[in-house]
């Protein structure tokens, strides 16, 4: 059946377990979380010496996987058989394998915990073996999160430690690092490991913990784009342009897009209270102040040239007719097309 990473947690720390776990898709987060989940929980550790196997699909075939699972606990309620980087067993996309796949599912041992982690690629459903999986197994698939979708997944996970944030740190956070989950609670733990007390989350800790320059970081670079402050822009991308390996392109000019995309939404809100707009483009309330002065400083026609812009840099980034400019004057180039 289809789930959320958070039911099948929540079932798991309930010990309430299913003979087989289908986890796969692009966002890896969730299925290591999971799947760690299980190898650490399941068992004790005096029963994790006779009855959890961890296998890798570049080392397995089917059969080897099915045989594993088949085998009966010694001196335990149960076993566990992890399947890491499942996508890479060699026969999962064949029919012999499939086949033998489609009827342990039909007919799983039930003292055996079974786990498939599939990254970064998903089963086709409307086949056998997929259809079966989302009706008999516990099927999870994980999409990348959308970068709108990023600040409130942060702000959730520094809460669900114990400790408050303000928008800004959120925002900082988010778009410093975008929506790599892992990398993104990678970084959360090892700021969050520095206090004893439960505190709030500012920008000048995230300044002082996650490696972000306090004044050459993208956030400013938009804050200088919106108030059209071309001294403090310019020496953001100079900055970036000294440091390109800390702050590469791609993803500066992935912000600037939504930024200017959103600016554009604003000004076709028919409704342009703080509420709505917060509403409509999806942003904190915190945020939405930035963008009503913003549209005091770019008119419609100048935002449209502006995406235009942010597109063609991007082309640049990625080598589409752009012979010889670096990362840092593709974009010194844009920011100065941008305020001008």
């Amino acid at each position: 059946m289809a789930v959320t990473p958070e039911s099948v947690l929540k079932d798991l720390k309930s010990k309430k377990y299913a003979p087989v776990y289908f986890l796969q898709g692009d966002e890896t987060y969730y299925i290591d979380m999971i799947a760690d989940y299980i190898e650490d929980h399941v068992l004790t550790e005096s029963e994790k010496g006779f009855n959890q196997t961890i296998l890798y699909g570049r080392d397995v075939n089917m059969n080897t996987i099915l045989t594993n699972a088949r085998r009966f606990p010694m001196m335990s309620e149960r076993q566990v058989v992890i399947v890491k980087e499942a996508q890479a067993i060699g026969d999962i996309n064949k029919e012999a394998g499939q086949k033998l796949l489609t009827d342990y599912i039909q007919n799983p041992v039930p003292s055996t915990i079974l786990v498939f982690c599939h990254k970064n690629k998903t089963l086709d459903k409307r086949k056998a073996l997929g259809k079966l999986i989302e009706k008999h197994a516990i099927a999870l698939t994980t999409k990348k999160l959308y970068d709108n979708q990023v600040p409130a997944w942060v702000e959730n996970y520094i809460k669900s430690k114990g400790f408050g944030v303000t928008p800004k740190a959120v925002q900082m956070l988010a778009d410093s690092i975008g929506n790599d989950l892992e990398r993104l609670a990678n970084e959360v733990d090892k700021m969050l490991i520095n206090f004893k007390e439960k505190v709030q989350i500012d920008e000048a800790i995230v300044q002082r913990y996650v490696g972000i320059s306090k004044d050459y970081n993208v956030f400013e670079l938009q804050k200088a784009l919106m108030t059209k402050d071309v001294v403090k822009a310019n020496k953001i991308v100079n900055y970036f342009e000294a440091n390109a390996k800390k702050n590469p392109i791609i993803p500066i000019v992935a912000i600037l897009f939504s930024f200017y995309s959103k600016l554009l939404m604003a000004f076709h809100a028919k409704d342009k209270s703080e509420r709505n707009l917060a509403s409509v483009l999806k942003v904190s309330p915190y945020f939405v102040k930035d963008y009503i002065y913003a549209m005091k400083n770019y008119s419609p026609m100048q935002i449209v040239n502006n995406i235009h812009h942010i597109r063609q840099a991007d082309l640049k980034s990625k080598g589409v007719d752009n012979i010889s400019a670096t990362d840092g004057q593709i974009l010194k180039e844009l920011v100065f097309k941008l305020l001008h």
